[in-house]
């Protein structure tokens, strides 16, 4: 008979012994993949949304770089205010190739979330904003009349939430001020889908920062000369600059303390799965002792045993390698949930990117597994004498 269809038939005698067993791998191979596949998507995800800022330095009030950072990608957190002489200093300097001031205000407005209330995020810009992400289209509608109109253009986000339409009429709770809709954007994938914004006079007239700014984005004609940029500008008071790969390098470190616990968890659970195995083949053994005696003794050889138990070992480890990717694969958007609550910045898109690749290298990870489970059970089992194996089996 074929020593693979000798081996599926011994797991299948101990049903619910081999299906704890092959759930234990499963759950092992689960958790590194879904590690693994959150370590590419996050990058990837990230990569995009600093691409998709559209400008490569921000300018912000001296602060806290976290909290810039978070403002920067998320469009809040960090509202401090700088002068707006900064901008206008600094759009003079040749090596800019784009430039555009923004100011950021968050007002609590008690209608939202069906009269639970909720934070909306007003942002008062420039036309030159579009040139900075020329990628940003128009849904319906367009720009604003002038530059001190009381008029807003909505994020696709926000506009889908709260149902609204060109021609309709915002309410600004905190400041009692009434805004018209003259522009809705088609849905970018960024922090602009969750905005509205207002020519950049306005909300500074209407949120009372005569003169203010809480950031300027800032595209240079080369980047490499970032570090000599940073330096001309460290004679502007009140400022300080945070680069596009500072801020990666900021937000990386920050998730790479929750990678090493989860790693670590991960590498817990194969440790467990290993032991787990090896542990229900060394029983299976036991219970089979006099038939593995009876086996010698008409014939088998000692490699004949040692192969039969290491292909039930490989056949749980791999069965346990397919369940683990169908669980990694099923599983990943509630794993994507909870990763998006705990960490204190997730960007948009996906963040577990599971590839073929990444299925393949795990399911032969899980063969390596059963590869080295195996080997003392086999040599176990191979090395039992006929006679006091069918002895020690009666």
């Amino acid at each position: 008979m074929n020593l693979c269809i000798l081996a599926y038939k011994n797991l299948k005698r101990r049903k619910i012994r081999s299906f704890l067993t092959i759930g234990g791998v499963a759950i092992a191979v689960a958790v590194l993949v879904s590690l693994l596949g959150f370590n590419n998507g996050y990058k990837r995800a990230l990569t995009n949304d600093i691409d998709k800022m559209g400008y490569q330095v921000l300018v912000t009030a001296k602060g806290c770089p976290y909290e810039a950072a978070t403002m920067m990608l998320q469009g809040g957190g960090g509202l401090k205010y700088m002068p707006e002489e900064a901008y206008n200093k600094i759009a003079k300097d040749e090596r800019v190739d784009k430039i555009s001031p923004h100011l950021i205000a968050t007002v609590f407005d008690p209608e939202k979330a069906g009269g639970r209330g909720g934070v909306a995020i007003y942002s008062g810009i420039l036309k030159n904003y579009l040139d900075l992400k020329p990628w940003i289209k128009f849904k319906s509608g367009g720009w604003f009349s002038s530059d001190t109109a009381y008029e807003a253009i909505m994020g696709y986000e926000v506009a889908e939430l709260e149902q609204r339409s060109v021609g309709d009429k915002i309410f600004v709770p905190s400041v009692d001020k009434i805004l018209t809709v003259v522009g809705i954007i088609e849905r970018t994938g960024t922090q602009d889908d969750g905005l509205i914004f207002l020519p950049l006079k306005t909300a500074q007239r209407i949120f009372d920062l005569p003169g203010r700014l809480t950031g300027i984005g800032i595209k240079l004609k080369r980047v490499e000369e970032l570090g000599e940029f940073e330096d001309a500008l460290q004679d502007i008071p009140e400022i300080q600059i945070v680069s596009m790969a500072q801020v990666k390098n900021t937000i990386l470190s920050l998730v790479s303390t929750a990678r090493v616990l989860v790693t670590s968890v991960a590498v817990i659970a194969i440790l467990v799965a290993i032991i787990g195995v090896i542990n229900t083949i060394l029983m299976s053994i036991f219970e089979r002792t006099r038939e593995i005696g009876v086996m010698k003794a008409i014939g088998a050889s000692n490699l004949d045993i040692f192969k039969l138990v290491w292909l039930e070992t490989i056949l749980v480890c791999a069965a346990g390698g397919i369940g683990g990717s169908i669980i990694a694969i099923l599983g990943g958007n509630v794993v994507e949930y909870f990763v998006k609550r705990i960490l204190p910045y997730a960007p948009s898109g996906k963040l577990i990117l599971i590839t073929p690749q990444l299925l393949i290298i795990s399911f032969i990870g899980a063969i390596l597994l059963g590869l080295i489970s195996g080997l003392y059970p086999a040599f176990r089992a191979s090395s039992m004498r006929p006679i006091e194996a069918i002895r020690s089996g009666e």
